[in-house]
C-alpha cells in the first residue's frame, strides 16, 4: 500500500469560544481527514514527524516550530493586521508589533491559504509573493447546517422566546463595532413591527472595541432585538432555522462561516455593499450601502413573497457551488501538489 501523506494540522482556535476561525478550522480538518482518508493520515496538534505542517493560527510556538520545520509549512490567512481595526483594542505601540509579527508569520510560510483571493493584493503589499497564496473558500458540511421542518422550526422558537409568526431577522459573529451591531439595532428600531436576533457576544472581552457603549445596548436593547450572547456551534443550525433572515451589516471581513451556513438553511442573505463579496458570493444576496437601504431590504423580503424566494433560490446557488465534493478536491489537488513538488526538488 502507497504511504500516506502525512499532515500535523495545528491551531488553538478552540481557546476562544464564539469566533469564526475555531468553526472554519473544525470543518476544514474533518472535511479533509474523513473525505481524503485514501491519500491523507491527518494528526492534530501532534509532536510528529509530518510532511505537511498546516497551521491554522499564529501562534508564537507555531512560528518557532515553522521556522526550524523541515517539512512543509502551510499556513491559513484568516484575517489581515488591518481588519483588526473595529474589532479589539490594541495599544499603537503594541499593534505595529502585532502587525510585523504577523506579517513575518505569514511570509515563514511555504504556501499561504487565503479565503477570499480579493486580499491576494492587500497580501502583496506585505512583500508575500503571490505565487505562494493559494485560494481555497471556507466549507460547511451540509450534515451540520440544513433546514429543518415547520413544525421543528416552531419548536426552535418556542424554546428561545420568539413568536411563531414573527419575520425574524439574524445576525450572527463576534459584537464589536466592525461587525455593524450599531447599524443592525439602528435598522431594527425603525422597524418594530421585526423581530431581530443577535447570536453573538464578546469574545473578547472588554478589549473589544466599542466595549461599553455595545455592552450597555445589550444591556438594554429595543424591544424588538434579542441577544443571545455567545452560541455553541452545535445549537447555530436551530438558530439559522429559527431565522427567516441572515442580515450582515459588517464593515469588513474575508469570508464569514456564517453565510456559508445560513445558504445552507436556504436564508437569504442582506449584506453591506462591501466589494470583497463580489467573487465569492456571484451577487446572489440583497446588498445595502446605508441603513435606509438595509430597510427598504429587509421590508421587501418581508412583505414580498415573490422577492423573498427568489433570494432564498439564490443562497441555494452559493450553497450549491461551495459543495462538500468541490471543495474537497480542492484540498486534495493542493495537498498533493505541494507534496510531489518537493518531493520531486530532492530527486
Amino acid at each position: 500500500m502507497k504511504r500516506r501523506i502525512v499532515i500535523n494540522m495545528l491551531s488553538s482556535a478552540d481557546k476562544v469560544a464564539g469566533q469564526g476561525v475555531g468553526s472554519a478550522y473544525e470543518e476544514q480538518v474533518h472535511l479533509v481527514k474523513e473525505g481524503a482518508s485514501d491519500l491523507f493520515d491527518v494528526r492534530i496538534n501532534e509532536h510528529c514527524k509530518a510532511d505537511i505542517n498546516h497551521f491554522h493560527t499564529v501562534n508564537p510556538n507555531y512560528y518557532v516550530k515553522m521556522r526550524a520545520s523541515n517539512a512543509i509549512n502551510v499556513a491559513y490567512c484568516h484575517f489581515l493586521p488591518d481588519t483588526l481595526d473595529g474589532s479589539i483594542k490594541i495599544p499603537k505601540a503594541f499593534f505595529g508589533i502585532f502587525k510585523r509579527y504577523v506579517t513575518s508569520f505569514y511570509r515563514s510560510a511555504d504556501y499561504l491559504i487565503v479565503v477570499n483571493p480579493i486580499f491576494m493584493k492587500e497580501l502583496e503589499r506585505y512583500h508575500i509573493q503571490k505565487e505562494r497564496m493559494v485560494y481555497i473558500p471556507n466549507y460547511v458540511s451540509k450534515d451540520q447546517f440544513y433546514e429543518k421542518s415547520i413544525d421543528e422550526k416552531t419548536a426552535i422558537r418556542k424554546r428561545y422566546g420568539i413568536s411563531a409568526d414573527a419575520f425574524v431577522v439574524l445576525g450572527v459573529g463576534q459584537v464589536q463595532t466592525r461587525k455593524g451591531v450599531l447599524d443592525f439595532v439602528e435598522v431594527a428600531k425603525q422597524l418594530p413591527d421585526i423581530t431581530f436576533v443577535w447570536a453573538g457576544g464578546f469574545s473578547f472581552g472588554k478589549i473589544t472595541d466599542g466595549y461599553q457603549e455595545l455592552a450597555q445596548i445589550m444591556e438594554h436593547p429595543p424591544a424588538n432585538v434579542k441577544f443571545l450572547g455567545i452560541v455553541p456551534r452545535s445549537e447555530m443550525n436551530d438558530i439559522f432555522n429559527a431565522a427567516d433572515v441572515l442580515f450582515m451589516p459588517s464593515y469588513n471581513e474575508l469570508f464569514p462561516m456564517s453565510i456559508l451556513e445560513a445558504v445552507n438553511v436556504r436564508r437569504p442573505l442582506v449584506l453591506r455593499d462591501l466589494e470583497l463579496y463580489e467573487d465569492i458570493l456571484f451577487h446572489q444576496y440583497m446588498e445595502g450601502k446605508d441603513n435606509a437601504q438595509f430597510v427598504h431590504a429587509l421590508r421587501v423580503l418581508k412583505e414580498d413573497p415573490q422577492e423573498y424566494r427568489r433570494w432564498q433560490n439564490a443562497s441555494t446557488k452559493i450553497a450549491d457551488f461551495y459543495s462538500k465534493e468541490h471543495v474537497l478536491q480542492i484540498w486534495r489537488e493542493f495537498y498533493t501538489r505541494i507534496y510531489r513538488e518537493r518531493h520531486h526538488k530532492k530527486k
